[in-house]
């Protein structure tokens, strides 16, 4: 009989966690879980200690979009989770692979209201792909092995694991689990022979490429797609990351308040092909896009989870399929002899660039998009992008290029303070990429005190603070509804750049586009956590529009 040497409940989590190839754990550290913090003392997996359970979170969710398996995070009980559960949600409605422990209160205590006592399987039920407490130290390599299965197999996303204190300490005599890798579904043959008739029928087909799941493989076989049929493609909110920018057939981001052209042509297409992505309600502009429950367009929708298809929609043709299974299902499709689309094809992308090549000037002395075409120009191909949500972020996602994938981190689920957390991330995967955060004044204070780990780990990133000192999208919708009745949406806010130095980072104040350049090649050079803390006109509330032309065709109607 095979012999496994006897090892605590924490023991078994990291061993468990190597077992995976997990090399970043990120925490915030209490006594529930003492024995796996010691555990980790030993390991061979990069720690990052956390201010917050939620700026932790959003770490682990940003890992997890970077690497494809499950990022990691660790925090104690009670406050502990509920803070963290801002970072599982993201994780759910963005479709990312994670996984939350947290410390538990003893099995004994249960049912008492114990000093910090959750039920997690009814606080994180709707919020996660599984909940599962763990009350046995030999049954961990099984369920944490399964935890890894359920984030990324299907339709990924977080796991929450609760870890009772007496449950860490009691030893087992169990074997690791082995390194699993995610079952792809495939696409089969009569689907994919389908898809190619309905391409050869098609007079206007459009391609949005979304969700998760992706790779640079997959990624270079859509590529590759969109070339030999020579379709436009368009990208899901948030997902531009999944088409180079700088191709002739990218037709740009059905998002938030989108070209709108871009947003006619989806609904002229007489084939719509939806890979990856939910369509849900930011990319479909409120669900306006695509009529529900019976689409007028032929709908092809592509997923990876079996539960979306026909969700919301119901499509012409359902493929069951992973992201990287179809694409390289989509190498084996043949093009028509005749592109009757190449024209159309053509005018999208000549839309796409007459919206985002040029801004539009807007109040004040900082000219936003001029900054942005300053960075457009010089960011390296490689570097990753982060924001939050905020109006600020609707700049960054029409003005600068995302071309090659694993470049993008930002909320589909429009949370704000993801952009630094998200940041510290990826610098700690990636020192050796470029990383950018965008945020906007009210999204920064809401994990700002994660610059404090930036500079804890040395991690340069830059953050630009784009400050208005309202929360602006608020303020937007606020004159809309009620012109003139300026409610709870004014913030009165700090120096931003005297915060980053009291931290030990560099911090400049940018008050024009023309001492943006400067100011963040200084910050690059000084080889330190940065802020620029730039000031915005709050008249400039959108990159079209202003709080006086909303208020003036609020109060006209």
């Amino acid at each position: 009989m095979t012999q496994f040497p006897s090892r605590n409940g924490g023991r078994l989590i990291v061993d468990a966690l190597v077992a995976q190839g997990v090399e970043h754990v990120f925490c915030v550290p209490g006594e529930s879980y003492l024995a796996v913090l010691d555990a980790l003392h030993d390991a061979p997996i990069n720690v990052t200690v956390c201010r917050q359970e939620g700026g932790a979170a959003m770490m682990a969710e940003a890992a997890g979009k970077l690497t494809g398996r499950p990022g990691i995070c660790m925090v104690t009980r009670g406050p502990g989770a509920t803070n963290a559960s801002h970072g599982v949600h993201i994780a759910m409605q963005d479709s990312t692979p994670m996984i939350l422990f947290i410390g538990q209160i003893e099995t004994g205590m249960r049912e008492r209201e114990a000093f910090q006592e959750v039920d997690y399987k009814a606080f994180f039920g709707s919020m996660a792909k599984w909940v599962v407490e763990i009350d046995k130290a030999e049954r961990i390599p099984e369920l944490v092995t399964r935890a890894f299965r359920v984030a990324m197999q299907g339709r990924p996303g977080p796991v929450v694991i609760a870890l009772p204190e007496d449950m860490l300490v009691d030893m087992a005599e169990i074997a690791d689990a082995a390194y699993v890798e995610p079952a792809q579904t495939w696409p089969g043959n009569a689907d994919m022979m389908r898809l190619q008739s309905l391409l050869w029928a098609a007079k206007k087909p459009f391609v949005i490429a979304g969700g998760s799941g992706w790779s640079p493989k997959a990624m270079a076989s859509l590529v590759r797609f969109a070339e030999r049929f020579d379709l436009s493609v368009g990208t899901s909110f948030r997902r531009q990351m999944l088409f180079p920018a700088d191709h002739r057939n990218y037709a740009g981001d059905v998002g938030i308040g989108p070209n709108p052209k871009l947003a006619q042509r989806v609904k002229e297409a007489d084939l719509l092909i939806l890979a990856g992505g939910r369509l849900s309600e930011m990319p479909s502009s409120s669900y306006t896009l695509v009529d529900i429950p019976t689409p007028k367009q032929q709908l092809v929708h592509i997923h990876a989870g079996a539960e979306e298809l026909g969700r919301v929609y119901q499509p012409t043709l359902a493929i069951h399929a992973s992201a990287q299974a179809f694409a390289s299902a989509l190498e084996g499709l043949q093009p028509p002899n005749s592109l009757p689309w190449s024209g159309e094809t053509r005018q999208a992308n000549q839309d796409f660039h007459a919206w985002t090549d040029e801004p539009k000037p807007i109040p004040g002395s900082f000219q936003y998009g001029e900054a942005l075409l300053w960075l457009r120009d010089r960011l390296p191909e490689d570097a990753i992008i982060c924001n939050g949500a905020g109006n600020y972020a609707v700049w960054v996602q029409r003005y600068l290029r995302f071309r090659r994938f694993g470049t993008q981190l930002a909320p589909t689920s429009g949370s704000m303070g993801y952009g630094v957390p998200a940041a510290v991330a990826a610098k700690a995967l990636h020192r050796d990429r470029t990383v950018v955060c965008f945020a906007g004044d009210g999204c920064f204070l809401m994990n700002g005190q994660e610059f404090a780990t930036a500079v804890q780990y040395e991690l340069p990133i830059i953050v630009v603070v784009v400050d208005n000192g309202i929360y602006g999208t608020i303020r937007m919708h606020q004159e809309r509804e009620y012109p003139g009745r300026v409610s709870a949406t004014t913030l009165k806010n700090p120096d931003f750049a005297a915060y980053a130095r009291a931290f030990g980072g560099h911090g400049e104040t940018v008050v024009t586009a023309e001492e943006f350049g400067p100011a963040y090649e200084r910050a690059l050079a000084s080889g330190k956590p940065a802020i620029l803390h730039c000031r915005l006109d709050p008249e400039a509330i959108t990159p079209t529009t202003t709080i006086a032309k909303i208020r003036e065709q609020a109060l006209a109607r």
